[in-house]
């Protein structure tokens, strides 16, 4: 009988101390190890789920192929994993009082008084208990800082699974940070300490501490934790700040993590990790051949950089992963659409660039400035990748200035528009019209059907991902649709569409377009950045940063005076030129 381990992260200190991804890292480490590996992430509040949160507050939504609308975290245990996870891989408070609430409003519990003790604690286990099904071991991360009113119950669920299965069943990862103060210049342990604190008023002994710094942790420090902590100092992990956060799995391995969190689990490793191909990765990020130079044209960036990064952090990561695949870095260059709204004169500097994406999003700020953006990627010839609302407002782009239809817009800008290109599906208007907000997006992956000669076919068949029916399946999340009514006109006047989705009803909705005279201009109504991966890029992405690596080689060869014999999507030629 298969009895699962689990690994229980919790954060101190200060929150963004790196929790998500060193449960990415410890969850790859055990996987490369051999074995069965599953993770969550309990988020404390009590929405429902992320769908409804800023992303300028929490970050970027990640999408799961079932439709789960999640904290980013899940993205980054899917891209180290190179894992598919499901929506129940997130627990959140909102979640657990809805179940438990929801059973008694049905009788189910059978007049019972319905407490905390053990109904809420029961349905906590029982979600874990969900996913641990099948695993051999289950990493889980709650969310939060040690301390906090929020994550109680999540602790207390755990010690309770612990009691049930045994202490050798489960292990407990304290993730915590060592500041420098400015005014001091020294490590200090003091917040490490007050963390292991309140961890133990939990009834919780953390089996390993991941001591996060700018700087290694020394040893004066570690033995200052040891005796605090009565954690032996070889289970007592320096994590200091790293160019890339896939160095994390090596630097992890370096200090024999695997070998150590399986022996406090009783397990021993079963295969000796090869991490070769890693390594060669991550020196490829941190030592690229070439650079290529993207403008990503956006809307969340009034807060700041930090925030921003975070807001689009799947498109930062798809891009990365392709750079990887073709020895090259890339240099982001984050522009709030709104300033080309301000100042036309400003589209001019996009002419540096060797490609332009437009991201997703939501709303009516900045569109005008990102309309004008994609117009001049098209006349300019620069390489182009529109993502969902990139590619709705390509639509409307290219309906006004080549279809020739003006007053082309979208109805999530201006609903009585008189040529709605762009329009909200029925069913989501009328729940819309309800007052209710949660739940009405497309989400989840869908299948597409591709034209096959057609540049997104022949990408998404070099990269193995077209299934035997000829579809392509990506994730989506939104509301508003390419309104099937304008296709035929914008078909005329040369707009490709290369993939449809049809509906139970017979309607066909665009997923992807494309044009033909163009280096690359690509857009896709789904979000493929939510299927990339280090070592397994997402095929658009791939084929954009390609074509910016084109551009770049085709400006050198202009200076040059040579001809570039570089085929499109000639990943080898490519490559090779970048060496």
């Amino acid at each position: 009988m298969l009895v699962t381990k689990y690994v229980v992260v919790v954060g101190g200190v200060v929150s963004g101390v790196g929790k998500g991804v060193t449960t990415a890292a410890l969850g790859k480490i055990i996987k490369e190890h051999g074995y069965t590996t599953a993770l969550i992430k309990i988020d404390p509040y009590i929405n429902y789920d992320a769908g409804t949160l800023r992303p300028t507050e929490h970050g970027e939504v990640w999408v799961t192929d079932d439709g789960g609308e999640i904290d980013q975290d899940l993205g980054t245990y899917e891209r180290f994993m190179n894992a598919n996870f499901s929506r129940r891989n997130n627990i959140t408070t909102g979640q657990v009082y809805k179940a438990v609430i929801d059973r008694e409003r049905r009788g189910e519990y059978l007049g019972q008084t319905v407490q905390f003790i053990p109904h809420i604690l029961d349905e906590i286990v029982a979600r874990v208990a969900a996913v641990a099904e099948d695993n051999e071991v289950v990493i889980i991360e709650v969310g939060g800082t040690v301390g906090d009113y929020e994550n109680k119950p999540f602790l207390f669920a755990l010690r309770a699974l612990e009691r049930e299965l045994g202490q050798k069943n489960v292990a407990y990862v304290l993730v915590a940070y060592l500041p420098v103060p400015s005014h001091i210049g020294e490590m200090k342990t003091k917040p490490v300490q007050q963390s292991i604190k309140l961890l133990n008023e939990e009834g919780i002994c953390p089996d390993f501490i991941i001591c996060r710094s700018q700087h290694a942790i020394d040893d004066v420090r570690r033995e200052k934790i040891e005796a605090y902590s009565y954690v032996p100092a070889d289970r007592i992990i320096a994590a200091p700040d790293v160019a890339t956060i896939y160095q994390i799995p090596l630097d992890l391995e370096r200090e024999q993590v695997g070998t150590k969190l399986l022996a406090s689990l009783g397990l021993t490793s079963r295969r000796t990790p090869d991490w070769s191909s890693w390594q060669q990765m991550v020196t490829t990020i941190q030592k690229p051949h070439k650079t290529v130079r993207i403008a990503v044209i956006g809307k969340y960036v009034q807060i700041g950089d930090f925030s921003l990064v975070d807001s689009y952090l799947s498109i930062d990561q798809a891009l990365l992963h392709a750079g990887v695949e073709l020895n090259s870095g890339i240099k982001i260059s984050w522009i709030d659409a709104q300033s080309f709204e301000q100042d036309p004169t400003k589209l001019a500097s996009l002419e540096q660039f060797d490609g332009i994406l437009v991201p997703g999003g939501f709303g009516t700020s900045g569109v005008e400035g990102k309309i004008a953006a994609i117009e001049y990627a098209r006349e300019h010839k620069i390489p182009y990748l529109g993502i969902c609302y990139g590619m709705q407002l390509a639509v409307v782009e290219y309906a006004r200035h080549v279809a020739r239809l003006p007053d082309a817009h979208t109805t999530e800008v201006m609903p009585e528009c008189q040529t709605p290109v762009v329009a909200i599906l029925p069913l989501q208007q009328q729940l819309l019209a309800s007052g209710w907000y949660g739940g009405t997006m497309r989400l989840g992956s869908y299948s597409a059907h591709v034209e096959p000669d057609s540049v997104v076919y022949r990408l998404y068949s070099q990269a193995g991902r077209v299934a035997a029916d000829g579809t392509v399946a990506e994730r989506h999340r939104h509301r508003y649709e390419v309104n099937p009514l304008y296709v035929p006109v914008l078909k005329k006047h040369g707009l490709i569409f290369s993939g449809v989705t049809q509906r139970a009803d017979g309607t066909e909705l665009a997923e992807f377009i494309e044009l033909a005279d163009h280096p690359f201009f690509v857009a896709a109504q789904a979000h493929p950045e939510f299927t990339s991966r280090l070592g397994n890029p997402n095929p658009l992405f791939q084929a954009f940063v390609a074509a910016c690596l084109q551009r770049v080689l085709q400006r050198a060869a202009a200076a040059s005076a040579q001809a570039v014999p570089y085929k499109p999507f000639d990943y080898g030629q490519i490559r090779q030129a970048t060496q």
